[in-house]
């Protein structure tokens, strides 16, 4: 099976490889600085090539981003669009209960194989789960495509280590560099610390026993530091000394239990709530009466979900605020990969290196829908612009803070089971949290639970 694959995909670069440069618009050797073409995109189209360009992904962000910014796209409705002579037709599957991956899980194995306009080209990944396809014969190597390291090199380091294989290969590029920072109720910072500069904010949480401080202060004044302990869980896990898993063993690394006990105290002194995330409950912090006093995020939790184009919402208002908080961390972000089996290289490696490096399209991103892009150049430029702001922080420009926050991550800690772990391991803390299981208790369900999940690990 693996040798088909090879072969059917090598036949299709070799293919591609004949057609002259300029079919790839201009752009498919060029640098991360290059401008997109004016005129339309049929030219990336070959006659080797497939005419139906089918795109795997969970909602409609890509779609989005593709429409408003991949040169010569045109919109046909149901899902479908065109570029130039191509069919692209997006397969949208939600998250919900795994059924994106079991989706991929079903069709990617022997996706070289399938009828032409069926064939799967692209597909998107998350990175709690991007190691999962990376480490498989399923997605092609970028340099498979023609895309080198000097196409990348404007790109932050993190967004390409986590879609590295075991061998180095890069299979993935991102658009977007989520680092994330503390967002803060700048009403709430007035009344906690009389002022809502994010400098005095910033020193007043630049690490944990100052933010366990400033959450004491909070209470006094009527605000919940957090919505709920998993608001802080992320910036915690991004910053831990070993991954999840050591010779399939399972290892709860000593941040992470730090978690744990800093979000006791905070539950017990009634700081925090245990909320889950995305619940009414937690998102009611999104108004003033929730009296939160901060959310942790990245530009897409601000622009996204905080009820910004709600009347009554804080985000509404430009009332929040952003600083670094006590650790840098990131959170999120999709990576678009090219899956073995692709009758359109071409046009796959062209999508990738347009909305992922040039320089001018990711500046169209941000100032468009306030993604925080994958360019170390364009953050730059956009971070020493004052005339550049965000209104739901009130005029801010996050930039500068996003910038040095997303060249502060580190991924050498990442594994294959970091969602399964994170998520189990939320869950069950929660019974210690709310006092209805000793930590000893709630460790051992997750133990259950993750054996359960992952019969291949061990957890003594």
């Amino acid at each position: 099976m693996k040798r088909q694959v090879k072969n059917i995909i090598s036949a299709a670069l070799i293919a591609a490889m004949v057609v002259p440069m300029t079919a790839c618009g201009g752009s498919s050797s060029s640098s991360g600085s290059s401008k997109p073409s004016s005129g339309d995109s049929s030219s990336t189209k070959t006659a080797e090539e497939g005419k139906v360009l089918n795109i795997e992904c969970w909602n409609e962000e890509f779609k989005s981003r593709i429409t408003d910014h991949y040169p010569g796209y045109q919109e046909t409705g149901d899902n479908t669009g065109k570029i130039g002579d191509v069919t692209v037709n997006w397969i949208i599957t939600p998250t919900k209960d795994n059924a994106y991956q079991n989706n991929l899980d079903k069709v990617l194995p022997d996706n070289a194989n399938a009828s032409a306009d069926d064939k799967v080209d692209i597909f998107l990944m998350e990175a709690d789960y991007a190691l999962k396809y990376v480490n498989s014969d399923v997605t092609m190597k970028l340099s498979d495509l023609g895309i080198t390291d000097d196409d990348l090199s404007d790109q932050f380091d993190y967004t390409k280590d986590i879609v590295k294989d075991s061998d180095g290969n890069i299979k993935g590029s991102s658009w977007q560099a989520c680092a994330a920072g503390m967002i803060y109720n700048r009403q709430a910072a007035k009344d906690v610390l009389g002022t809502d500069d994010p400098d005095k904010v910033q020193e007043a949480v630049s690490d944990w026993s100052k933010f366990n401080d400033t959450a004491a202060k909070a209470k006094e004044k009527g605000y919940k530091i957090t919505s709920t302990v998993n608001d802080t869980y992320r910036v915690y896990s991004n910053n831990v000394s070993g991954p999840w898993v050591k010779d399939n063993k399972v290892v709860v690394d000593p941040n992470i239990k730090k978690w744990v006990d800093d979000s006791k105290k905070l539950v017990d002194a009634g700081e925090t709530t245990t909320a889950d995330l995305w619940s009414d409950d937690w998102s009611k912090g999104f108004f003033p009466d929730g009296k939160v006093f901060c959310y942790f995020g990245p530009a897409w939790l601000i622009n996204f979900s905080m009820h910004a184009d709600e009347d009554g919402s804080i985000a509404n208002k430009g009332g929040w605020g952003f600083c670094v908080g006590p650790q840098s961390f990131y959170w999120g972000g999709t990576w678009i990969a090219a899956a073995t089996g692709t009758d359109n290289p071409t046009l796959v490696k062209d999508i990738i290196l347009k909305m992922t490096t040039d320089q001018s399209i990711l500046t169209d991103i941000a100032k468009k829908d306030s993604d925080c892009v994958n360019s170390k150049t364009v953050l730059n430029t956009l971070a020493s612009d004052d005339s550049f702001g965000n209104a739901v922080l009130g005029g801010q420009n996050p930039y500068k803070t996003l910038e040095e926050g997303a060249e502060k991550v580190d991924m050498s800690n990442i594994s294959n089971y970091d969602q399964g772990c994170n998520e189990e391991f939320q869950a069950a803390m929660k019974n210690y949290f709310d006092g209805n299981a000793s930590y000893d208790d709630a460790l051992k369900q997750f133990d259950t639970a993750i054996v359960e999940k992952y019969p291949e690990l061990t957890t003594d």
